[in-house]
């Protein structure tokens, strides 16, 4: 008697591994990812077969690009601002550069102390 176990399951790819900025919660920890289907023939991956799309995921929040909707299109405006002292990228929320350390926005209604 022989027993054949098989099927297909989905597997993970990591297409690049330096993280890119995720676009809702702000942190470098977005990945672009596929998911490629692949025979298994008693639990080894034999064959592919089928190549997913490439997608972007952050492991924190655990959103891929096409279930941010409306926030990635917010998050995509804002993250064109740049710290005016060393000019390099910079959250607009933020207020003190973590490249350079610098205060770059003070908030609003405060004053500075007179001597």
């Amino acid at each position: 008697m022989f027993f054949l176990i098989g099927g297909i399951t989905p597997r993970i790819k990591v297409l690049d591994e330096k993280p890119v900025i995720c676009p809702v919660c702000g942190l470098a920890q977005a990945y672009h990812k596929r998911v490629d289907y692949w025979l298994n023939l008693f639990f080894i991956p034999v064959v592919r077969i089928r190549k997913g799309e490439p997608f972007l995921m952050c492991e924190r929040c655990e959103r891929q690009i096409h279930e941010m909707g409306e926030e990635y299109l917010a998050a995509v405006d804002r993250m064109n601002a740049r710290c005016r002292y060393c000019g390099r990228a910079l959250h607009p929320e933020f207020r003190y550069c973590p490249h350079c350390g610098k205060a770059v926005s003070t908030p609003s209604g405060a004053s500075t102390p007179e001597s």
